[in-house]
């Protein structure tokens, strides 16, 4: 009587360990599945490029309004669909500058804050915007970024920014940047040093930027770099000849040479503006 007991839980056990066996077997094949369009071929990642809304197209027809026209000029030739585009920030203006009056649509940088809820967003322009990087004072800073809270969060929204952050997370963003550039859309970074505010000239550059060129390149993509001033007083977005990451990257000890070598070059610009040494 114990020995057929035993039998039947053997056989019980068995037949538990082959029924999740076949369910392992049937679910892989049923992700295969999702990943194989009707042709055969297996389908690629979610796309990440950033196609505008039409919501945050009429937004940003209200923000022409009163935003002055940037005019972009050129030393070399235009903006190609997968490059890397480095600027000054001038707070909001720089961004304002791509978005409004440039035909292309990119991908850009920002810090994480940007992208986080509401009450965050409230954070981090009453904490450090206002604060930090626009000098004023902090009773200021928390009625006008009351007010500002709603613009700005539907403005970051309808942006899709790619989140930054100072720690390992910002592999996530080396992932995204790559995926977007290589599905023919340029990313645009802002690596001004701004922790103390915005200045005509440049006090330093971040060199974040130096890490996505090394991503890429080490995954066959060598990007032409861009590097342009904006000038908030005649509203000229000064755009420099675009260099191939393997002409420079041999040129530089540590990525902070490289950093400090394209912020000199971003105040050349601005210092071309304001001479008048354009056409």
């Amino acid at each position: 009587m114990e020995t057929k007991r035993g039998r039947n839980q053997i056989f019980i056990k068995w037949l538990y360990y082959r029924i999740g066996e076949f369910s392992f077997d049937i679910m892989g094949f049923y992700v295969i599945l999702l990943k194989i369009n009707s042709k055969g071929e297996i389908l690629k990642k979610k796309k990440v490029i950033r196609k505008k809304s039409f919501w945050f197209k009429i937004y940003c027809g209200f923000a022409k309004l009163v935003r002055k026209k940037t005019k972009f000029v050129y030393l070399g030739q235009e903006f190609t669909n997968q490059s890397l585009i480095l600027s000054n920030h001038v707070g909001a203006s720089g961004p304002l500058s791509f978005e409004l009056y440039h035909e292309k649509t990119f991908r850009y940088w920002g810090a994480h804050e940007m992208n986080g809820h509401f009450h965050e967003v409230y954070r981090y322009l009453s904490n450090i915007y206002f604060t930090e990087k626009k000098h004023w004072k902090k009773w200021i800073a928390k009625i006008v970024a009351f007010f500002a809270t709603p613009f700005c969060y539907l403005f970051y929204r309808g942006l899709k920014l790619i989140p930054t952050y100072h720690d390992g997370r910002l592999r996530k963003a080396l992932d995204t940047s790559y995926q977007t550039l290589n599905e023919g859309q340029s990313v645009v970074i802002f690596p001004e040093k701004s922790e103390h505010g915005y200045f005509d000239h440049l006090t330093g550059f971040h060199a974040g930027f130096t890490l996505l060129l090394k991503y890429c390149y080490a995954r066959g993509m060598d990007l032409p770099i861009y590097l342009a001033y904006y000038d908030h007083k005649s509203h000229i977005h000064l755009v420099d000849k675009p260099v191939l990451y393997s002409e420079i990257k041999d040129k530089f000890a540590t990525k902070e040479d490289m950093a400090k070598y394209f912020c000199d070059r971003c105040n050349a610009l601005g210092d071309m503006i304001a001479e008048n040494k354009i056409s």
